[in-house]
This record gives C-alpha cells, structure tokens and sequence, in this order.
C-alpha cells in the first residue's frame, strides 16, 4: 500500500537521516525547503528592481506592483521569497549595491539572526494587582498581607517573574496619584525582595513610582505607554540597570476601547514596537534589557488582537524577548461569551499559541495551570 504524508519543516532532516541520504545531501536539501517571506514596508523602485533581478539568480524571488518594475512608482512595500541560505549569499552581494542597498543589506541579516534566535527558556509572568477595580482579581489581593501571600504561593507554582501593579489599566479605567499607587505597591516589593530572590516587575507608567520601587529591589518597568507618557521614566531605568516592558497601546485606558482603527494593525504594532526599542536605544537602554508586549485589548477590537495573536512570530525579527497578555481578557470573553471567572480554558489556549509562535513571557493569572501547559507543549517539543 502506498502511504504518503506532508512533512513539516523541522520533520525533513530527520526523515532524510532515517531514509539513508547522504549529511551532505542532507544540509543542502534541506534548506530549500525553508522558505522565508520578508515584508519591506517601502523602497526605492530602483533598489526594488536590482532585489528582483538578485533574488531571481538565486533562485528566490521579489513581488513587488507593475509600478515598481516599470520605475513609475518612486517607493512602495514589496515582499522578498527566499531560503536562509539564499538570503545569506544575497546579504554579500548587496554590500556592493547601490540605492542605500549596503545599508539593507546589513539591517536584512540582523532581521533573519533576530527572527532565528533561539529561545532557551519561556518564562511565566504571574500577575499580582494591588487594586480595587482590576477586571479579574480587583479587591482580592488589596491588602499587603494577602498580596504578599499570593507572590509566594505564585512562585511555589513556577512562576518566573512576579508583576505587581498599583493602577488599573483596564478600558475605562482612570489614573490614581503618585502616593496612592505607591501606598498600595511599595509595601509588597518591600516585602517580596526580602523573601525571594524571583524577579519583580512593577507595573507602572510614572518614573517616581518605578524610582522608588527599584530603590526597594525591583529591576523590571512593565510600561504600558512604552516610555511615552513620562519622559524620565527612560532615566530611571537607566540608573538602576532594569529590563523595560515596550507595551503598544493606542490612546489611554480610559479612552483606548473607544473605535479603535488601524490601516494594518500588525505592520503598525510591529513600527511602532520598533521605534520604541530604537527611542529606548537612544536614551541608553541596553538593548539586552528591552522586553516588547503587542498589547492585546489596549485600544483593539477582537479582530485586531486576533489579528496580533495569529503574526505573533512577525514579532521575533526584532530581536528582543516578546511578553504575551491574554490571560482572562475581554477577547478571550468575546470568543466564548462568558465572563472572566470562566476564561482558564480560553487563556490557555492562547498561551499555547503564543507559545508556538516564539512568546518568551506568557503574562499570567492562573500559574500552575500555566506551568503544567508548558511542561506538556516542552515535552512533546524535546521528543528526538
């Protein structure tokens, strides 16, 4: 009987080395079925044309509109079709191009390292809210002592990191002052960084919040305005060497659910996130201590967090560690029509697909439930 199955990508050296070809064979074989689409958001129509030709002599290929080929279009977005080891002999001979070609040449190979970039460990986030209107867990962890107890018992199930936030971004939400926000966090880090050696992150978009939480043993900023809302914020997290959350957010909380509106939500997440991590750069951030989050439900409607969810692995060419938050939202609610008591099931299932697309940080509610899908998805993974 004839049986006949398609193979995925990571299947074929394997089913090469068990059918007897040559290693030879088997490295140069293999290759030519790792195609790689790269989207360049614009070009010089001259530039665009000597990719083509290029591309075509190494067996790979440019799409790109009749404009651009006939030169009538002076930049537009073109899409380039090739194997790794194609872009890696297109890489040199782009370093002797005109039409600022030298200068992509070496931004395409810092693209593909970044997007190859192997991820040793995806780390567990748990979600600690010190307040009283947060969407899921408002009001449960409001007092020092019962916070303090739920970080400890989230980090006796696996949780990596131990985030702690003292203001509500939940849509509609309004902001709380400096001190309030203080006087509900600073007692637990306090607390927390005496008790355990796990990492904790404050999240907050006010640098004197952050300043005074660092001070206290802190070394994360989950900053859901990306730096943006204060300016010093950057400084802060400078002084203290801490690793800094870009979160794409569109508006504010309390207005951020009203009509949001994107062109192409994933090309407009993924410029910003960029200008951010260069914006970040530029104030003297490592970039080793860069974290980016596409924002799911921060000024997006379903469609738009599907949207994210599903190019989730676009993400990973910018070369920095990706934090995914889906944990109990309103889109998990939108897609099974239940409230947030009764989303564990849809979190999850989101947390498995961010899982696959390359997320390094699953942002969390429910850790040990988050640990045991992780141990599962890493087990069948592992399998040789």
């Amino acid at each position: 009987m004839l049986s006949a199955r398609v193979l995925t990508v990571a299947d074929i050296k394997k089913e090469m080395a068990k059918i007897g070809v040559d290693p030879y064979g088997i490295k140069l074989m293999a290759g030519k079925a790792d195609l790689l689409v790269i989207k360049i958001e614009s070009i010089d129509h001259r530039a665009a044309n000597i990719l083509k030709q290029e591309m075509l002599s190494l067996g790979g290929e440019t799409a790109c509109s009749r404009g651009v080929m006939s030169l009538q279009q002076g930049k537009a977005p073109i899409l380039l079709l090739g194997t790794p080891a194609q872009y890696r002999k297109l890489i040199f001979k782009l370093m002797y191009q005109p039409f600022g070609l030298k200068e992509f040449s070496a931004h395409l190979k810092t693209t593909i390292d970044n997007y190859f970039q192997k991820i040793k460990k995806v780390q567990i986030m748990g979600i600690l809210n010190v307040t009283p209107d947060s969407f899921f867990d408002g009001g449960k962890y409001f007092a020092s002592e019962l916070a303090v107890s739920r970080a400890l018992e989230m980090i006796k199930e696996g949780a990596d990191i131990i985030d702690i936030g003292g203001e509500s971004s939940r849509p509609g939400s309004t902001p709380v002052s400096v001190q309030e926000e203080l006087a509900r966090i600073l007692p637990i880090v306090k607390a927390l960084t005496k008790k355990t050696k796990v990492p904790i992150s404050i999240d907050t978009y006010k640098s004197e919040v952050a300043n005074t939480c660092l001070a206290q043993g802190a070394c994360i900023i989950n900053d859901i305005s990306a730096l943006r809302f204060d300016r010093r914020m950057a400084k802060a997290a400078v002084k203290y060497k801490a690793k800094v959350v870009l979160m794409h957010m569109q508006g504010t909380p309390r207005r951020m659910q009203k009509d949001p509106h994107y062109h192409d939500v994933v090309s407009e997440v993924f410029q910003f996130l960029e200008e951010r991590i260069q914006y970040a750069a530029s104030q003297g951030l490592a970039r080793g201590n860069l974290i980016i989050d596409p924002g799911i439900g921060f000024g997006k409607t379903l469609k738009h967090n599907l949207a994210l969810l599903q190019k989730l692995s676009e993400f990973r060419s910018l070369g920095v560690p990706i934090l995914l938050g889906v944990s109990r939202k309103s889109m998990i609610g939108n897609i099974l029509g239940n409230d947030p008591d009764k989303r564990l099931t849809g979190s999850l299932a989101a947390a498995a697909w961010g899982y696959l697309q390359g997320a390094n940080i699953l942002r969390v509610h429910d850790v040990h439930a988050t640990k045991e899908l992780l141990k599962v998805l890493e087990a069948v993974k592992s399998v040789k």
